[in-house]
């Protein structure tokens, strides 16, 4: 064939000209098959089809299989692996630091729900900007599978015996601490978590979304809550969800009335709730208490938008922070002078 009458495909781009090459990460050393790969893709793809820039994102993580997975996505961004449990307290530094900037934190059950539940709690309760991924599924998957905070009563594993200790619910703890975005979903429903990553990194203050990831190698009994199998046969979403900015959204018209609800985000962006099978109000926190009461009593996922809040302050609003990052602020502006300093001190007395 002549060279120069062969058409290439223009490749895919986005708003910043960038193709998904330029989203992806390092080949993934997990598993084949587990669910925290599904997760990774589906945080690139939403980064890309926001049209943010990767060097404006940072990832930061702890320790365990979920920690390992920000090598796996956004190369181009700046990633931090700290200690188990204390990635809450990295973020906590970097987002003032820079609040410029979208930050994606990842975490597992293990770090989240046990050594770094106390941190866990309290960047909620300060209400940092940022998008907290959990990567749920129920075992320490790194150290050979033991039974986790999140690990379901009365299950059974091979090398570890039968679990006597009730669940925690990641859900319900970020719910009653205060979180101002909870969701939840399974890494077998793409479509659901893509959508749900978008809105939470459009979010002013912490975005919560606990997603069930199977461990294909030590957790994948059909019977198992955090199995394939199990999440697919009681996946019970309670809306369909698309995120949108807003001259992309659809003729609200077009719907039966009542059965969609608009939730505007702080960039005038809005998330479209599609009613599926219940009335649901996602801004009412009582009703998202008796959702997740519900759900856990009767076996099932409840998967979607939660709960979400667009009116409480984030932890900068104390602070009274310039508007140039403070790892950019030259040090003439950031120490006070010896005039200053002596003033502040006579004031103290």
């Amino acid at each position: 064939m002549d060279k120069s009458t062969t058409v290439t495909p223009k490749a895919e781009s986005n708003l910043l000209g960038l193709s998904p090459e330029d989203y992806k990460g390092r080949p993934s050393t997990l598993c084949p098959g587990c669910g925290h790969n599904m997760i990774s893709n589906q945080i690139q793809a939403a980064v890309f089809e926001l049209g943010l820039l990767p060097e404006k994102v940072v990832k930061i993580s702890g320790i365990g299989c979920s920690s390992k997975s920000p090598n796996y996505f956004l190369q181009r961004s700046f990633g931090f692996n700290g200690l188990h449990g204390r990635m809450p307290t990295l973020v906590t530094g970097a987002t003032f630091a820079d609040r410029s900037i979208k930050i994606i934190g990842i975490s597992g059950d293990g770090d989240s729900a046990s050594i770094g539940m106390g941190h866990f709690k309290h960047i909620i309760r300060r209400n940092v900007p940022m998008a907290y991924i959990i990567e749920n599924n129920g075992v320490y998957g790194l150290t050979k599978g033991q039974f986790s905070a999140t690990s379901d009563y009365g299950l059974e594993l091979k090398h570890q015996g039968k679990n006597w200790l009730p669940p925690l619910d990641l859900c319900m703890e970020a719910l009653i601490s205060g979180a101002t975005f909870v969701a939840r979903s399974f890494a077998g429903d793409a479509k659901q978590l893509k959508e749900l990553i978008k809105a939470a990194l459009i979010h002013n203050g912490i975005s919560v979304i606990d997603v069930i990831s199977p461990c294909v190698t030590f957790n994948n009994k059909d019977e198992a809550l955090q199995s394939y199998n199990w999440g697919r046969q009681h996946e019970d979403p309670i809306q369909e969800i698309k995120f949108a900015y807003r001259n992309e959204v659809p003729n609200l018209e077009d719907f039966e009335e009542g059965t969609v609800k608009e939730v505007t985000l702080p960039d005038d962006s809005v998330i479209l709730l599609k009613k599926i099978k219940r009335d649901y109000d996602p801004t009412d926190h009582s009703a998202a208490l008796d959702l997740l009461t519900e759900s856990y009593k009767n076996k099932y996922f409840a998967t979607g938008l939660i709960y979400i809040n667009n009116d409480t302050p984030t932890v900068f609003e104390p602070y009274n922070l310039g508007e140039a990052p403070l790892n950019r602020t030259p040090n003439d502006l950031l120490r006070p002078s010896r005039e200053v300093l002596e003033q502040i001190n006579a004031s103290l007395g």
